[in-house]
């Protein structure tokens, strides 16, 4: 078996940020306007819809029927999820699309994934 030399770069990255260091007060508000907009069943479902439809990119038109609600109503949800920096929009024509932001999913991921121990080093 190979052993992984013990530096102080690899065992800050096995480490999430929120195990490794408080979060900052600038670093909490982004993360948690990205977590509140998740935080509707709705927001939650149409984010999924967009991530898995097509081409990475969802119309309004095509995000009314399987949320089951109202175009204004999803264009609300939508509209949530782009100021909390989630989905990019882009307009072409009367139509607006939206896509993932990947580099905002991420950081989110990134700020809760936490090592349980399982790799060569462990910090947590």
């Amino acid at each position: 078996m190979t052993a992984f030399p013990q530096t102080p770069e690899l065992e800050t990255a096995c480490c999430a940020p929120l195990v490794r260091e408080p979060l900052a007060a600038g670093q909490a508000r982004d993360l948690a306007t990205m977590f509140k907009a998740l935080a509707d069943p709705a927001r939650l479902r149409l984010l999924s819809i967009i991530a898995s439809h097509q081409g990475g990119e969802a119309c309004v038109c095509d995000l009314t029927e399987p949320v089951d609600l109202s175009q204004p109503t999803v264009s609300h949800h939508l509209k949530i999820l782009t100021d909390a920096g989630l989905l990019t929009r882009d307009k072409r024509g009367k139509w607006a699309y939206y896509a993932v932001a990947p580099q905002a999913l991420d950081a989110l991921g990134e700020v809760l994934r936490v090592d349980h121990g399982k790799g060569p080093t462990s910090c947590c």
